[in-house]
């Protein structure tokens, strides 16, 4: 999964997509509801690539535990983690990422998770990287080369003359 350019904004709700950037903060738009504000370097700002999950051994991806969840539910919603008991949220959890850690991971970050998973899979955000891979040698295949009777016939573009320098012409004193 690709989280490029999703990101988490302590004090608001939901997601925010970066637009673009400004020189005190940022310009980000609301997976929510579409508006767009100003998030400022005071906010405590979060990329979701940069987050991970504790597991016994080593961290796991934020990218890696949403692509074992979309394998598992489907590519749709999961769990909803206002109506599920948190017991619900991490046997589920656990059915995807038998490892993680369930002494650090607490139960405010499961929702968190699930909420996180469930709104980026209702908007379509949530695509696997091999997918993303075929579309583009599909997009390859698709481009037809050019024949060679057409590549003939384009004339080659005629190169520029190289400019005099300044002060190369000399003057002459009468």
């Amino acid at each position: 999964m690709k989280l490029n350019g999703i990101l988490s904004i302590s004090g608001y709700p939901g997601l925010f997509k970066l637009v673009s950037q400004m020189k005190s903060g940022l310009v980000v738009e609301s997976l929510l509801d579409g508006k767009r504000m100003p998030a400022y370097a005071t906010h405590k700002i979060l990329a979701l690539e940069d987050i991970s999950i504790y597991t016994d051994e080593d961290d796991v991806p934020l990218s890696e535990v949403f692509t074992l969840i979309f394998d598992k539910s489907g590519g749709k919603p999961a769990l909803d983690a206002k109506k599920a008991s948190v017991k619900e949220l991490s046997d589920y959890l656990a059915s995807v990422l038998p490892n993680y850690d369930r002494e650090r991971v607490y139960n405010s970050d499961l929702k968190k998770l699930f909420q996180w998973y469930n709104l980026l899979a209702e908007k379509g955000l949530l695509v696997k990287e091999e997918e993303l891979k075929e579309d583009k040698t599909t997009a390859k295949k698709a481009a037809a080369p050019k024949s060679a009777k057409q590549e003939k016939t384009e004339a080659p573009k005629p190169k520029s003359e190289p400019k005099g320098k300044k002060g190369s012409t000399k003057k002459v004193k009468k």
